[in-house]
């Protein structure tokens, strides 16, 4: 099996982590719960330019905010299967309340789950800065995933049917 590439530059991890995920909506949104379980939940990434942060809303008395005040190791699950583009980022979550940040991330669609808006006291973020992420990019047209798989299984594995590469946001 090939190995994966490595981007040790924080900067370059960080550009490469901002264009891979540009677009996916939603993330798994994985925590370690008080009995030490992990908790995934789909979550949506607020789509501000990437900073080198990521942005959610929560409630701030939710079992997520519990979570990550407890243990701010988080883990954040993107795909894309109609690209056949899978990333996952691990890093430390903190919980902001900061009203100007949220009316700067505020969404029309967030009403949906936010009825009261910024306005409700009990609305907050959770900004989650990445550590390590990797990535898994492979063809995304059907021709184009058969034929990955045909020389994949041609090769006994050796060639992969897309790349996987793995970032240093820390560097």
């Amino acid at each position: 099996m090939t190995e994966a590439q490595h981007v040790d530059d924080p900067q370059e991890a960080a550009r490469l982590l901002a264009e891979k995920i540009k677009g996916v909506r939603f993330a798994t949104f994985t925590t370690v719960a008080e009995d030490g379980s992990l908790h995934g939940r789909p979550m949506a990434t607020q789509q501000a330019d990437f900073d080198g942060d990521l942005w959610f809303f929560s409630y701030a008395d939710s079992h997520k905010v519990e979570d990550v005040r407890r243990n701010p190791q988080v883990n954040l699950g993107y795909n894309e299967p109609q690209k056949n583009l899978w990333v996952n980022v691990t890093g430390t979550a903190e919980v902001v309340d900061d009203r100007a940040k949220m009316q700067e991330l505020w969404e029309a669609p967030l009403k949906a789950f936010f009825p009261d808006g910024v306005d409700d006291p009990n609305l907050t973020l959770l900004k989650v800065t990445p550590a390590r992420a990797e990535y898994w990019d492979g063809p995304s047209s059907s021709i184009g995933r058969i034929v990955a798989f045909a020389r994949t299984l041609a090769s006994g594995g050796k060639t992969p049917p897309g790349k996987d590469v793995k970032l240093d946001l820390e560097g």
